[in-house]
């Protein structure tokens, strides 16, 4: 069945029914999009979840250092996010098509994913055979490929980025949106769950399996996606003044929609450091348990216990994000979680104290990262979400591209007492917090909470 909805629906004879833009829907439409979403999701989230370890997995293998592995799956995504994020973004946003806007920008990134994660699979044998025609060592070969697999793979999944989100706002009713993005939360938990608990373990001997079956499953389920959600009519884009067409004015015309604003400017940055503040420990999580005796099957375990929680929680999380605003969920959750991370940093010493702490980092941040999961739907402008959205993920990426790199040149020049990825996680927290404490005291001139209108 497909999601349909482009026409107007007579809303008197239908006991509910909820409106998004152009498109209508029933419970039945309802239940069939958020299907269709959360499969899209579960597959999204298993790429996201589980290619990054299996990769740090793998470059350890190779001998590669902290740096070069913060370097390489840490600030070369965060890179290309900063180049093609806004791109894509904002000729998203714009454009006008028989798919719509956004789902042409999910499909034709589709294969390129496959593509690096194969390739990446691929890197024992590539990497041999390299290291026979060239003379080149073989460890400098295997590095090599795959570096470039994974610039393939991290070029396509930006673009996909840049606009799942914006799918998500223009497809699902405003209303619903906080308990949709608890949905969304559950179903990434539960591919979490059975990654870190049936498959992580495996990871040091089956990667390359595992890279595969994360390939076909993407591929299949956003194929799917693709073809059986559909997007309502949008209003013509605005006209692009005649100075400022090319590269040079759309460059500057976006950096003046999105950053001339005080407000959206603070906001950028509460939510870039609340999305960064877990990277110190995310980056270097695998080896600190390793470190204090935890384990390669320990962590993951502890990861599985992590969602666990989380999953429980995803849904009234969710919930609250609609009842009292995304904005003050987040707030006093990231402040939460930056006392947690302190107290963690001066705490830990064995591996039963890391697993605590571990798990704790895992649901403090996640309660976060779910109750501000639609903060952007509620904040940014409608018409221009995608744009926003990646202006936010520019800073991002830009955080992303020093704290993972900078966290492995600390570690590499003391020693890797991996036990200060939580002091520099709570530091970042207690930003994020502070520059929340300024968005919500400017929401008063613009509606408050209650009536608030995207400046």
């Amino acid at each position: 069945m497909t999601v349909a909805g482009n026409t107007p629906a007579d809303l008197g004879g239908e006991p509910r029914q909820w409106r998004q833009g152009s498109l209508v829907y029933g419970v039945g439409g309802l239940a069939v999009l958020f299907a269709w979403l959360l499969l899209g999701d579960f597959a999204w989230s298993l790429k996201e979840r589980a290619v990054v370890p299996v990769a740090q997995v793998l470059l350890k293998q190779l001998q590669a250092s902290d740096f070069f592995i913060a370097l390489v799956v840490g600030s070369l995504p965060a890179a290309l996010g900063m180049l093609l994020g806004p791109v894509i973004a904002v000729r998203s946003d714009r454009h006008r098509g028989p798919l719509g806007r956004r789902i042409p920008y999910l499909l034709l990134p589709t294969p390129p994913i496959v593509v690096g994660l194969l390739g990446m699979a691929a890197t024992p044998w590539v990497g041999a055979l390299l290291n026979e025609l060239s003379g080149v060592s073989l460890r400098v070969c295997q590095l090599a490929w795959f570096s470039l697999m994974w610039t393939v793979f991290e070029i396509a999944s930006v673009t996909a980025n840049a606009v799942f989100g914006g799918l998500i706002n223009d497809v699902v009713p405003q209303a619903l949106v906080g308990r949709f993005y608890g949905l969304f939360r559950a179903t990434s938990l539960l591919a979490g769950i059975g990654f870190s608990s049936q498959v992580l373990g495996y990871a040091e001997q089956q990667f390359s399996v595992i890279f595969v079956g994360i390939a076909l499953i993407y591929g299949l389920c956003f194929a799917l996606l693709c073809w059986r959600v559909r997007e309502g009519h949008y209003p013509p884009p605005e006209p692009v003044p005649e100075e400022e067409g090319g590269w040079v004015g759309a460059t500057q015309r976006y950096l003046r929609e999105c950053f001339s604003h005080r407000f959206y400017v603070i906001l950028f940055f509460a939510m870039m450091l609340g999305l960064v503040s877990g990277s110190p420990v995310n980056s270097f999580g695998v080896f600190y348990a390793k470190q204090v005796g935890l384990g390669l099957d320990g962590y993951g375990q502890a990861l599985a216990v992590t969602y666990v929680f989380s999953l429980a929680l995803a849904l009234p999380v969710g919930w609250l994000a609609d009842r009292f605003h995304p904005l003050r969920v987040g707030l006093v959750s990231i402040a939460a979680y930056a006392v947690c991370m302190v107290a963690s940093g001066l705490w830990v010493q064995d591996a039963r104290q890391f697993g605590l702490a571990f798990v704790l980092h895992g649901v403090v941040s996640g309660i976060y990262l779910t109750g501000t999961a639609a903060l952007g739907q509620y904040l940014f402008p409608r018409a221009s979400f995608a744009q926003f959205f990646s202006a936010m993920n520019l800073l991002a990426a830009l955080g992303y591209m020093l704290v993972a790199p900078g966290m492995g040149v600390w570690l590499d020049a003391t020693g890797s007492h991996y036990r200060h990825t939580f002091l520099a996680s709570g530091a970042l927290a207690a930003g994020s917090a502070f520059c929340y404490l300024m968005v919500a005291r400017q929401m008063r001139g613009l509606g408050g909470f209650a009536a608030y209108r995207a400046p």
